[in-house]
């Protein structure tokens, strides 16, 4: 077995030598660890702890080209390096070094070795050195110095040490609060679930209790149980399952297992019957109304000191259905005047003659969560119930229950619910919109459900990082969205595409005098921080179009650049009696220098038949409601925001229409937007709230402002968007398809490519 390099993130100066010779060679396993102090080899009975020695034993090893004379120097020279921080001491070593290397290729013998790794780390980790070598001052030891820097090996490892650190900073802010973990819990036992009643669809509020209960089972090699909870056939569907299933693939939850309630109905009823046997429930037929008072006075019902005898008598007859027996229910025999209301003889079973979406008929009789609940966590192994603080009030009475039956104990574990402002996640009110058709449906990308937030463009990543952060807090706040969404836009930044886009009705014709004479075609990189997105295809004209709000800023004779093609002159522009623009003339500037201009502006090529634009439809979204926070006694009617959806009509470059449902991509200077469909021809694109004030603030009261689609019909040169078969749209392709290379149609604009170095 190969020895183990432990190699801790944070020791300063970062021990690049002994790290990347490891890499180099593949001699030693490198194992990133947060906590360690000191670099250790650990391997063939022995520990090594200085970089020096590790260094020289893995070139051994591996074999590497060795003059211990003159490599001595070098380690000597590289620990001197260190110490180094006049920087004309540093300049009078860099030069020694610079002239070794004037006609070497490395710096002893012919081949790579020891000490060569020894003085690469130690430049690599003196910022001040790294500074010195961008003035290419010192080109011979720059040429050397990137070679190593610029191998595959290294750069792998740049890469994993960047990881591991980002790593274990989102580990430190977005679970510091489970430092404490888990009570009792044993790794590789511990069994968490999720138990969602299949009665609608999940909401935010849901997701932390999913995600949260998911990270338990993984931080502590368990399992997670999906159970449903489907004790009441008035509420449930087996079609509401099946999309809970939907939403937690949405999330990347997935249980060990799937489990119902309605599974053990036969051993609840069995417990139900022995706890009447034990004195510990009884059957009562008091008026539900009645019932409700005498337990908030602490009356006991006049039935509480009935016989076991009548009280099983009464349990069957609720078994059969009968008349009598659907007058009747089951109380624990707890408490008349406990402190704690939920403490006061809780129902445990009631009478529904309703079929089962899953059993039928055969049961007449079902028994309440609070009863089902902690007994089925039991029996199914699950150690750790975690539960919003809503229930804290009925943890004692779980706890009864399990003594009262006799079943294993289980821990629990509670959180405080998510709330945000200008958000409903009440199942009832949240129907009412359906109902009332102020939005598309249970999916509408202004819903707090889970199909909303994600057609929102929210990732999963976000949410669990979010979900996290938030930890096991008491508090019951409300929060607000910024948060969540900057948080997404961190994720999806470094992957989405760029694209442009200009509105229809907004759009300035503009001339470029020295443009081509023909449109042009060129492959440009869809993401200029990201080669692996690939290219897009962008068409060159002499006739171009800006948007209004652009144009109306460019002044006479000013030098500006238009985004990857080049600086060019403003030279006329042409006004309404109004001061809009109605058309600008420009001379292309290429030779011009893109870091002197202060504006750099997205264009598009004016469409012709051969290089069309897409219509699209931008889209952003206000808060349903116009109150941060509904109070209980608050109608959703008197608060609804009169217009909460708005839409701009655009032309957008022909690439848009290679993008698939569910992709993220950036128009440049607009925002992010998530492709959701085809509407009339155009691409709908939502747009992805970035955190920002701006974004994230109530637009109530704000008229809407949406340009007219009619425009976008007239213009024959727009592309045509083909039908689409109709697919899941919680089904998420792969952001980036094949690219599509095409013959450049000139090289008049050739561009270098960014990534070669």
């Amino acid at each position: 077995m190969a020895p183990s390099l432990t190699v801790p993130t944070k020791q300063t100066p970062f021990p690049y030598a002994a790290t990347a010779i490891a890499a180099h060679t593949g001699k030693a396993n490198i194992n990133f660890d947060d906590a360690a102090t000191t670099i250790t080899l650990a391997g063939n009975g022995a520990t090594l702890d200085n970089e020096e020695a590790i260094v020289q034993t893995l070139a051994k090893d591996a074999g590497l080209a060795d003059d211990s004379a003159k490599a001595l120097e070098f380690f000597a020279l590289a620990a001197n390096l260190r110490g180094l921080a006049s920087f004309p001491e540093i300049v009078t070593a860099l030069d020694s070094v610079d002239d070794h290397l004037a006609f070497r290729t490395f710096l002893v013998g012919h081949d790579v070795s020891a000490a060569d790794w020894i003085l690469w780390g130690s430049l690599k980790g003196n910022i001040k050195v790294l500074g010195l070598l961008k003035n290419n001052q010192h080109p011979h030891l720059l040429r050397w110095f990137t070679y190593f820097d610029a191998l595959k090996t290294t750069q792998t490892l740049l890469s994993d040490l960047a990881s591991a650190k980002a790593s274990k900073a989102r580990s430190n802010k977005t679970a510091a609060g489970f430092a404490l973990g888990l009570q009792n819990a044993v790794d590789g036992q511990v069994v968490t679930r999720f138990p969602p009643e299949p009665s609608g669809y999940l909401h935010i509020g849901h997701a932390k209790a999913a995600i949260l209960n998911q990270y338990f089972a993984k931080m502590y090699n368990g399992k997670l149980i999906i159970r449903f909870d489907d004790t009441n056939p008035s509420k449930e569907r087996t079609e509401f399952e099946d999309t809970i299933l939907e939403d937690l693939t949405l999330l990347g939850i997935h249980g060990d297992v799937v489990t119902h309630t309605s599974d053990h109905f036969e051993t609840l009823y069995t417990y139900a019957v022995k706890a009447i046997k034990d004195g510990k429930a009884y059957a009562d037929d008091t008026e539900q109304q009645q019932m409700r008072d005498e337990r908030f006075n602490g009356i006991a019902s006049k039935h509480r000191d009935d016989s076991v005898e009548d009280n099983l008598k009464h349990f069957e007859e609720m078994k059969s259905g009968s008349a009598e027996g659907q007058r009747w229910c089951i109380r624990a025999k707890i408490s008349v005047d406990d402190n704690n209301k939920a403490m006061r003889d809780p129902v445990i079973y009631r009478c529904n003659l309703l079929p089962h979406h899953r059993t039928g008929d055969e049961w007449k009789i079902y028994p309440t969560y609070d009863f089902a609940c902690p007994i089925v966590d039991s029996i199914e192994g699950v150690t750790h119930a975690l539960r919003t603080n809503e229930y804290r009030d009925r943890n004692a009475q779980y706890y009864w229950m399990l003594e009262a039956t006799g079943v294993r104990k289980v821990h629990i574990w509670d959180f405080s619910r998510l709330n945000f402002i200008y958000t409903l996640l009440s199942k009832r009110k949240l129907h009412w919109f359906v109902n009332e058709k102020y939005v598309s449906g249970w999916d509408d990308p202004r819903f707090p459900t889970v199909r909303g937030i994600r057609r929102r463009g929210m990732s999963i990543e976000a949410l669990t990082q979010f979900m996290l952060s938030q930890g096991p807090s008491q508090a019951v706040v409300s929060l607000e969205w910024d948060s969540i969404w900057t948080i997404n836009k961190k994720v999806i930044d470094p992957v989405a595409p760029r694209h442009w886009a200009v509105l229809k009705d907004k759009a300035v014709p503009v001339t470029i005098n020295g443009g081509p004479s023909a449109p042009e075609v060129k492959l440009v990189p869809k993401h200029k921080k990201n080669a692996d997105i690939g290219e897009k295809k962008t068409v060159y004209s002499s006739d171009i179009l800006l948007e209004q709000e652009d144009a109306t800023l460019l002044e006479d004779n000013e030098e500006i650049t238009l985004m990857d093609w080049g600086n060019a002159i403003v030279r006329l522009k042409q006004v309404d009696a109004l001061g809009a623009v109605t058309a600008i003339t420009m001379d292309l500037n290429l030779e011009g220098d893109f870091r002197k201009t202060k504006k750099k502006i997205t264009w598009l090529a004016q469409p012709t038949p051969d290089h069309p634009l897409a219509p699209v439809v931008l889209v952003d979204f206000d808060y349903l409601i116009s109150k941060r926070k509904l109070e209980e006694n608050d109608s959703v009617a008197d608060f609804v925001t009169p217009v909460s959806e708005f839409k701009d009509y655009a032309y957008a470059d022909a690439n848009v229409l290679e993008l698939k449902k569910g992709d993220i991509i950036q128009f440049e200077r607009k925002g992010y937007y998530i492709y959701d469909n085809d509407v009339n021809g155009a691409r709908e694109f939502f747009k992805i709230p970035d955190g920002k004030a701006a974004g994230i603030a109530s637009k109530a009261g704000t008229p809407a402002i949406a340009s007219t689609p009619a425009a976008l019909a007239s213009t024959p040169a727009l592309a045509k968007v083909g039908e689409a078969p109709p697919t899941t749209m919680y089904k998420v392709d792969k952001i980036y398809g094949d690219d599509t290379r095409v013959e450049l149609t000139s090289n008049m604009y050739k561009v270098d490519n960014i990534y070669q170095s």
